[in-house]
């Protein structure tokens, strides 16, 4: 029942995005950032009401630790496509996800993804990447978040491991200095996946942790930031298991 009702939102919101999408489209004109910032919210409340029809209770804590004023990079462990949806529910400032380029040939879904600033990025295309990461630069200079997930995909082993992170995916932070904010979300999996394709009553637990600025590392911490922020997150996920 939840997953017809979750379906039949969505259905809704397509519908309702046409219009929506010429009003972004009129916005852009004059401000991408008063664009960006009205896609956020739309998607926030879809976000919001596919959690509460999904019966997913979210705990979220820590957006007190996410720097006011300045982007940052948002580092997450990758268990589900509800990541995404927990994520725009929580986050206190505008951001964009770095997601596959497969996700540019999903009907609506594409364009929201424009609006909200997000990028894509080709697996094993170097050059493509590359232009990913100078893009994300840019947006992080004017101010605008980004969520990766330096897994690279969903990851179902266990509930609280994850896989090795990928140390390039921190060059975002590495070359614009900006904080790291270590991102662990319990229990996701657990919403879809698990059960897949149907959408199941879950808690969950997203927590944002304190900044991590890479220029303030020594020595292995620094050299190897991704493994050093992986830490982080898996000892938030461990002790949040007990929240759930």
């Amino acid at each position: 029942m939840r997953t017809i009702l979750i379906a039949l939102l969505f259905i809704v919101f397509f519908i309702l995005s046409i219009p929506l999408f010429l009003l972004e489209l009129i916005i852009g004109v004059f401000s991408i950032r008063a664009r960006t910032i009205l896609a956020q919210k739309v998607i926030s409340v879809m976000c919001r009401a596919v959690l509460w029809l999904g019966g997913v209770k979210v705990t979220a804590m820590g957006m007190e630790n996410v720097p006011k004023n300045e982007a940052v990079v948002y580092v997450f462990n990758h268990r589900s496509y509800f990541d995404i949806v927990i994520s725009y529910a929580t986050v206190p400032n505008l951001a964009g996800f770095i997601s596959m380029e497969k996700m540019k040939k999903v009907p609506f879904i594409n364009v929201w993804m424009i609006f909200l600033q997000c990028l894509f990025i080709e697996r094993g295309n170097t050059r493509e990447g590359l232009k990913t990461i100078n893009a994300g630069i840019e947006l992080l200079k004017k101010g605008h978040s980004i969520f990766i997930a330096p897994e690279g995909k969903r990851n179902f082993k266990g509930d609280i491991d994850m896989l090795p992170f990928k140390e390039g995916s921190l060059r975002l932070a590495k070359r614009t200095g900006c904080a790291i904010i270590p991102v662990a979300i319990n229990n996701a999996d657990k919403i879809y996946e698990a059960q897949a394709p149907w959408i199941k009553k879950t808690n969950v637990v997203i927590e944002y942790g304190k900044p991590v600025y890479i220029n303030d590392l020594e020595g292995d911490n620094r050299k190897f930031a991704g493994a050093y922020v992986q830490r982080i997150i898996y000892e938030m996920l461990k002790k949040n298991q007990n929240i759930l």
